[in-house]
């Protein structure tokens, strides 16, 4: 029998999966780059520092001691440990570290996990927009319904609970957010996530929650997770890494938390897709991350991320044809383009083409977006100032 099916054009899933539009701003830099400009990069989603010293040379020594086989599908016990008794200290929830702790190959593996063990064909997802990328096609990936819940500038990008009632339907499965935002910056209130975790409850939802960059706060910001709320520990996935706080981006290795009901599917999902995490960074980081020295290193981050997040919403409100919500978070502005004349997507192409400056055009994150670009502070003090030094040489040769 002969086979009519185009054998290139990958599974249904892979199908529904879309490329990522920002991949082509970020494609032309590097061509841009390669041929010999300087472009200044406030697109990054990754720290500019290095990892903590203590961490490489305590990875360099589980090496040395022979940590290269195969771990637990679990991860490494030890560091299980001691993330469940650094979540127990900062939100007073204390997941078992035998049962309700999983290290993954990174963040994104979490996410990956998390929604392709719990969504099937038909359930809708409910994501707060602007969102990370992934979110959605992962549920796409799954034939789930992706329900697009867009925060609003004049709300501070903040949840509005009633919207979040209002999208709730009889299909509804799961929840997504992402605290503190990326790209907004927003934290999400103490106020407006009680009344998700309420929604949750009420209706039998899951809740993913995407930490990632809970240790990076500014001023009075005060970071609350999901699983701190009545009845939430039980349905919550809280997802977390070591890339950002630590400046691990291509080390791969992050975690989920959860109920050691939801730890059955999602270990399930785990060991098809990695089986076990790179046992040698998981033992270094265990004996080296929480060291004075290494904690010394994060806050210095921090400090500077902070520092930088000032210069460069100094220099935003120097230029008036730009406007933003101030970010309390991660290390992301959002900023709207549209006094310019121009489009989220044609202000980053120009700016990139004309002035060799690469941001990340908002409408690939969200439907709603786009007026905005997304701008990263966790490029060097030089290049900010460079970068905004070019932003208002572009703007002055629109003449708006």
């Amino acid at each position: 029998m002969e086979k009519t099916y185009d054998i290139t054009q990958g599974s249904k899933g892979i199908q529904r999966v879309q490329a990522s539009p920002i991949r082509a701003i970020l494609d032309r830099a590097a061509v841009l780059r390669s041929e010999g400009n300087k472009v200044i990069p406030l697109s990054a989603g990754e720290p500019n520092f290095n990892t903590p010293a203590p961490i490489k040379e305590a990875v360099k020594k589980a090496i040395d001691e022979n940590y290269s086989h195969y771990g637990s599908n679990r991860g490494l016990a030890e560091l299980r440990q001691i993330l469940s008794a650094q979540n127990a200290r900062e939100t007073g929830v204390t997941y078992d570290p035998e049962t309700e702790v999983f290290i993954t190959s990174s963040g994104a593996e979490a996410i990956n996990n998390a929604i392709l063990a719990f969504v099937d064909e038909g359930d809708e997802v409910i994501i707060f927009t602007p969102a990370f990328v992934s979110y959605k096609n992962l549920v796409k990936f799954c034939g789930g319904v992706f329900v697009d819940l867009p925060l609003k500038k004049e709300d501070g990008f903040q949840i509005d609970p009633a919207a979040l009632e209002a999208a709730v339907t009889e299909k509804t499965k799961m929840i997504i957010l992402n605290n503190p935002n990326n790209p907004t910056g927003a934290v999400y209130t103490r106020e407006s996530l009680a009344a998700v975790s309420k929604i949750a409850v009420e209706h039998n939802l899951l809740v993913v929650s995407d930490e990632m960059y809970s240790k990076l706060t500014y001023e009075d910001a005060r970071f609350t997770s999901i699983c701190e709320f009545p009845g939430m520990k039980e349905r919550s996935l809280i997802i977390s890494g070591f890339s950002k706080t630590y400046a691990m981006t291509g080390w791969r290795l992050g975690w989920i938390l959860t109920d050691k009901k939801l730890g059955v599917p999602l270990l399930r999902m785990h060991q098809y897709s990695t089986t076990c995490s790179p046992t040698f960074i998981q033992k270094g980081l265990a004996d080296a991350m929480l060291l004075p020295e290494t904690q010394a290193e994060v806050s210095a981050m921090v400090d500077a991320f902070a520092r930088r997040r000032q210069l460069i919403l100094s220099g935003l409100d120097a230029i008036p044809q730009l406007s933003y919500v101030k970010p309390y978070g991660a290390f992301y502005v959002m900023v709207d383009v549209s006094k310019t004349g121009l489009t989220g997507q044609e202000f980053a192409l120009r700016l990139l083409e004309e002035q060799f400056v690469a941001t990340v055009p908002a409408i690939g994150l969200g439907d709603a977006c786009g007026d905005f670009i997304r701008i990263s502070y966790a490029a060097s003090e030089e290049d900010i100032a460079e970068g905004l030094r070019r932003i208002r040489t572009l703007i002055e040769k629109l003449g708006v």
